[in-house]
């Protein structure tokens, strides 16, 4: 789940807004040996690579399973045509998400049911999905968005009582735990993407399911390859959206490293809203009591983000946006009728929300400098 957009133009800015691993010649140089070694036995597809990648991952994630897939979008779409969701069903999906999380829905042939969210995280709550729910809802997607944790439990409470699926979006939240436990494997299945500029990103596109349900995770693997098993035996109706064994390489490497890496984030963003404190932008808020957040995005909010993205990208600091657009008002979606301000809180944070730099390894200079470089703009 993420925007296409060129990792390296942003990665040239004096204060960036990712950091790749080139910037890491140690971590280059251990990646480069892992690819040279699948290259060497030609082991592209599926195999021990894949394999043992999906074993740790699954065990980081305190999940029974983990099966990989080519992108975050497939992992949804997957774990939506596991779960027996398609054509007549809804599936609850917040307005403020990435335009993946409705898109797989409508992939499995299924009706996005947009949702605002909460005005304060943005994230939606039980409340929210509570109020949402009629006879034609078979799901409800949370999205742990930017890499704060949704409230699980009384979600989860909610869609018991209901009767409806749970499908973690946990595509921005790597390795963040709610209530003790890694987000992902809370509900029935969760999704992960592995997108360069992610978390745990992989050298291309590439994602993951997770789950406690062992006949969801095996649906997933008929899925992923044709509906094959053994092969030319074709069971369902399948597609090719398998994890490449070289970005499983990759990614098993890089997950080792994945708790130093959002720890470096915590404090950085901790650093950051300080400094950013009397400013005048809105911060993030911490996350409450038992919730996590990992960082994937430092968003702000600020009335005039225009006017701040133009001032930071005259003093070399690069800024992004997650999102301008809420979902349920893309073209995409128009045909669902949805009006203007029908989801008021989505639709203002969509319209002042702003991505500040954050990756593992930012140091004070560059956290003072985007501070000073915002400080200078709201003290206008």
């Amino acid at each position: 789940m993420s925007a296409t957009h060129s990792l390296a133009a942003t990665a040239d800015m004096a204060v960036p807004f990712v950091r790749l691993d080139r910037d890491d010649p140690e971590l280059l140089e251990e990646l480069l040996g892992e690819v040279r070694a699948v290259a060497e036995q030609s082991a592209f597809t599926l195999g021990s690579y894949v394999e043992d990648f999906e074993a740790d991952f699954a065990t980081y994630c305190e999940a029974d399973e983990a099966v990989g897939v080519a992108s975050g979008t497939d992992a949804l779409a997957m774990s939506l045509r596991a779960l027996g969701i398609g054509p007549g069903h809804e599936v609850i999906v917040p307005a403020n998400t990435f335009i993946a999380t409705a898109e797989a829905v409508s992939i499995a042939g299924a009706t996005p049911r947009f949702v605002d969210v909460d005005p304060d995280s943005g994230l939606i709550t039980a409340e929210i999905v509570e109020r949402a729910i009629n006879p034609r809802v078979r799901a409800v997607m949370p999205v742990h968005l930017y890499g704060a944790t949704v409230d699980m439990d009384p979600l989860l409470d909610v869609a018991r009582a209901a009767g409806i699926a749970v499908i973690e979006d946990a595509c921005q939240a790597h390795g963040a735990r709610y209530r003790g436990r890694r987000v992902g494997a809370l509900g029935d299945i969760g999704c992960f993407s592995f997108y360069p500029a992610k978390n745990l990103g992989a050298w291309g596109d590439g994602g993951a399911v997770v789950t406690n349900r062992p006949e969801l995770a095996e649906r997933v693997r008929l899925l992923r390859s044709h509906g094959e098993r053994p092969r030319y035996r074709h069971r369902v109706i399948g597609s090719t959206t398998r994890l490449d064994a070289l970005q499983a390489a990759v990614l098993r490497v890089k997950l080792r490293h994945l708790d130093d890496w959002n720890a470096q984030r915590r404090w950085a963003a901790a650093e950051l809203r300080r400094a950013l404190h009397a400013t005048g932008v809105l911060a993030p808020p911490a996350p409450f009591d038992g919730g996590d957040h990992v960082y994937h995005l430092f968003v702000v909010r600020f009335e005039h983000r225009d006017l701040l993205r133009a001032h930071l990208t005259a003093r070399g600091i690069a800024s992004a946006v997650h999102y301008p657009v809420t979902v349920h008002r893309t073209e995409a979606y128009a045909h669902l009728g949805y009006e203007p301000d029908s989801l008021p809180v989505a639709e203002e944070m969509a319209r002042t929300v702003c991505s500040l730099p954050m990756f593992p390894g930012m140091d004070a200079d560059q956290i003072g400098a985007v501070a000073a470089g915002v400080a200078e703009v709201t003290s206008r």
